[in-house]
């Protein structure tokens, strides 16, 4: 099985903490044995200190971090040294130094700041929670920071937002590692969306529309019922019975994204979908998600995945059957 290993800090947020152990358990194969081993350690094991009135206590120190596959660093109350001069303690920066250089990395919230003071977000984009964005950016200026988006996938490294935004995070690894299938199945488990529209802008403080009770959750609704017409700003806006400004203008503060933007989101999920459970030719699969032609199809998905749509089919077929044939076999899941 692939190991994850969490690291739990002082001052840990127990419900982040508990994240990566209830997402990735409830990722199986289809015999339904388990996809993940997840392990929880600490810098020296025993106790540790949460941010709610009361401690936990691991039973594995950070020696556990030597033989993970994937390491989640769990959110921490934003104080001490960190967090305000952005610099890690001796014994923090002598646990990550333990880290295989081939594992994968994932921060939850706030723990994006231990990677960036450790070195590893220097050049790279990444997010942490919208409150803390700005003072994350000023302390460290090499970070590419985006605070509108719920997570960020840059290969070996994965940031997320605050909270729930690590839910979004482990189940879009579990659809990384081995499709959208197992993903959802593990999401339907945790009674949870598998995917969330938009990002952090929607839940960013602003002011309340004062009048207005009208919504764009019913054309969005009926959109994705019409994935392969070729649906237009002035479609969405005509079955919303508002004006393209007002429904763009409404979209966004209720999605955190353009209308056109989410529909090509929605439209790669859709091809996804089809890639990995048919055997559907290419030209037919961009018909069926809506983008016309098999070029636009291959152009969207390049640009979204990094991949040829037939490249993406290939990896989450192979990844399918080495999960329905290698069950309980031993040997580290490639990353």
């Amino acid at each position: 099985m692939h190991r994850v290993t969490v690291l739990a800090l002082d001052r840990v947020i127990p419900f982040d903490l508990g994240i990566p152990a209830r997402v990735f358990g409830a990722a199986t194969a289809p015999d339904r044995s388990q996809l993940y081993a997840v392990t929880t350690c600490s810098i020296g094991g025993g106790a540790v200190r949460t941010a709610a009135d009361y401690s936990i206590v691991v039973d594995r120190d950070a020696g556990a971090l030597a033989d993970a596959d994937t390491v989640v660093i769990a959110t921490q109350q934003p104080v001490g040294q960190l967090y305000e001069e952005g610099i890690l303690s001796p014994e923090l920066r002598s646990a990550l130094e333990l880290i295989p250089n081939d594992a994968r990395i994932l921060s939850i919230c706030t723990g994006a700041y231990v990677l960036a003071a450790a070195g590893l977000l220097a050049g790279r984009p990444a997010t942490t929670h919208w409150r803390r964005a700005e003072h994350f950016q000023r302390l460290f200026p090499s970070v590419r920071v985006d605070p509108d988006v719920l997570f960020v996938d840059d290969g070996r490294i994965l940031t997320s937002a605050g909270a729930a935004a690590g839910v979004d995070l482990c189940l879009h690894v579990i659809r990384r590692d081995h499709g959208a299938g197992v993903a959802n199945a593990a999401a339907r488990n945790c009674v949870v969306p598998p995917w969330r529209d938009g990002g952090q802008a929607q839940f960013i403080e602003r002011p309340v529309p004062r009048v207005s009770t009208a919504s764009t959750a019913a054309t969005r609704e009926w959109a994705l019922t019409r994935l392969h017409h070729q649906l237009s700003l002035a479609d969405l806006a005509t079955h919303a019975a508002m004006s393209v400004r007002t429904f763009t203008r409404r979209f966004r503060v209720e999605v955190g994204m353009s209308p056109n933007r989410w529909l090509v989101q929605q439209r790669v999920e859709r091809v996804r979908d089809l890639l990995e459970s048919s055997d559907l030719p290419v030209e037919s699969v961009a018909y069926e998600a809506g983008f016309g032609s098999a070029a636009s199809l291959r152009q969207h998905i390049r640009a979204a995945l990094g991949v040829s749509p037939t490249a993406y089919r290939c990896t989450f077929r192979l990844a399918g059957a080495k999960a329905e044939s290698a069950s309980g076999s031993s040997g580290r899941t490639p990353l």
